[in-house]
């Protein structure tokens, strides 16, 4: 006899629970039970979505579910698709759907009506989040033993009319979700329903759609890269000059974006000549508050979201490398250099950030990685797990071979997460500035390698150590349509049951 029913939000600690649970509710499944990296990814990404039923303290069921905007997939995708190979980064918070990926009953719980109450709360949180619908693939277990007979419509026409019953469809059906289509191969390994599906929808009726945006999302996106001069400068006002009139130019060309350097204001570093390296990078660093407003200045007036490259900060005495993306709108986001080269850390006592996230902005979602960030591949893998379309590399190299191990791995990411990658760096000497001498740089815009993209991944390069603005446009529906289309998926295709990486 059951005595205490309770229903919550799932937690890490349930899991030893729900995959007993699992393996009771399906015996003899040919597939997986739910990793407990698996489970952290999807409580990390949505926790009010899994929904847990407990009786007398033990985990008896769940309800597992994502936010997915459901054009990008449509009617006929497949679980793999639709969960993003098993690695969820397909929910997205500005979705309109919730999609179940996941429920069941421990068989010894079975007559409670645990299964509609699991039900009901999603409902309720579709409701309360004003989604348009539930929406989720079904299986229909009974089928084998009547597809010599039967198409799979007319088993399911069999089971509407109570005709023939079926443990899940049955129950789906009672609980007012409707099939909007049969689908073959949603889940290969689901050798009862012999890899059909039943795609059922669940509608919102208090749905209320978001006021459409007087302007659409932007599809294509127009990048301009300033491969900077170091010169010297007399004062403050002179840089910002330069910095206005290149700012002024990419707006000229209806940029989205304008991207700067790694410190690119070392020119200034001259008025520092008598002061040893790590003196002389604080002594500049009193300049970037008046940049940082200089920028939000030009973003506004010239109607441009700038990066600004990076430009050396004091933050409670600690010397960092961080950057600023001025939002054409007024806003400012921060970001830093997280490794921080052996030279850098030695001559200049620079310390590593700890940031790192996707920024939303009126032209896609964007991630930037100062220098030598981008050579290490696991933070660009966290920023594409987070929806990363566009990735914006500010650096700073002195050689030749220095620029080919950013401009390599810059590539290289492009490829492994399949988005945009913007490179730019300064060019020139600064033969009287004692702490930065020479520098090189050949900016370029990177792509996937795939049919839609050029062959070699180059969308556009600047001329090698010149000073100049390169101006590139770039298509985000195009890697809408790689993650699920593409030759190679590197997102989907990832082993997550095998291996997994987080952030701490």
């Amino acid at each position: 006899m059951v005595k205490h029913i309770e229903l919550g939000h799932l937690s890490i600690e349930d899991y030893q629970q729900l995959l007993e649970a699992m393996k009771a509710a399906y015996p003899g499944w040919q597939g997986s039970y739910w990793s407990l990296p698996t489970i952290e990814n999807l409580i990390h990404r949505f926790p009010e979505g899994q929904i847990v039923i407990k009786a007398d303290g033990m985990v008896v069921g769940c309800a597992l579910s994502l936010i997915v905007k459901y054009d990008k997939f449509g009617d006929k995708h497949t679980y793999q698709q639709i969960t993003g190979n098993y690695t969820f980064n397909t929910h997205d918070d500005d979705g309109d759907v919730l999609y179940g990926i996941e429920i069941f009953i421990h068989p010894d719980y079975r007559g409670l009506r645990l299964g509609r109450r699991l039900y009901d709360a999603r409902k309720e949180l579709c409701e309360e989040l004003n989604l348009s619908a539930i929406i989720f693939g079904g299986r229909i277990p009974n089928y084998h033993k009547h597809a010599d007979e039967m198409s799979p419509k007319e088993y399911m026409q069999k089971v509407r009319q109570k005709e023939i019953y079926d443990p899940v469809l049955t129950f789906q059906l009672s609980n007012d979700f409707h099939v909007k289509k049969v689908i073959k191969g949603y889940m290969p390994e689901d050798n009862q329903s012999l890899e059909y599906g039943t795609l059922l929808q669940w509608d919102n009726v208090y749905y209320s759609p978001p006021d459409k945006p007087t302007f659409s999302n932007k599809t294509y996106v127009r990048l301009g890269l300033i491969q900077w001069q170091m010169r010297p400068y007399g004062s403050l006002e002179e840089m910002f000059s330069q910095l206005e009139y290149f700012i002024d130019s990419i707006s000229a060309y209806k940029s989205d974006f304008a991207l700067m350097p790694e410190l690119f204001n070392g020119p200034l570093l001259a008025e520092f000549n008598d002061l040893d390296e790590a003196d002389a990078m604080r002594g500049l660093a009193q300049y970037t508050p008046q940049i940082k407003n200089k920028f939000k200045e030009l973003a506004i007036k010239y109607n441009v979201n700038i990066i600004t490259g990076s430009l050396p900060s004091l933050e409670e005495d600690k010397l960092k490398n961080i950057g600023y993306i001025c939002h054409r709108n007024g806003n400012i986001d921060q970001y830093e250099k997280i490794h921080i080269t052996p030279d850098e850390a030695k001559a200049w006592g620079i310390r590593g950030g700890n940031t790192l996230k996707v920024y939303d902005t009126d032209a896609g979602k964007i991630g930037v990685l100062i220098c030598y960030d981008v050579e290490f591949p696991e933070l660009a893998r966290l920023l594409a797990e987070e929806g990363m379309q566009i990735l914006f590399v500010p650096f700073l190299t002195d050689t030749q071979n220095a620029y080919m191990r950013v401009r390599t791995c810059a590539m290289a990411r492009a490829i492994e997460n399949e988005c945009f990658v913007a490179i730019t760096g300064s060019v020139g000497n600064l033969p009287k500035v004692e702490n930065m001498d020479i520098s090189y740089s050949q900016s370029a815009v990177f792509t996937p390698c795939d049919f839609a993209f050029p062959a070699n991944g180059v969308k556009s390069e600047a001329t090698p150590n010149t000073e100049m603005v390169l101006i590139a446009d770039v298509d985000l529906q195009l890697l809408d349509e790689l993650h699920t289309y593409g030759s190679v998926r590197n997102l989907k295709d990832r082993r997550k049951d095998f291996y997994d990486l987080r952030l701490k």
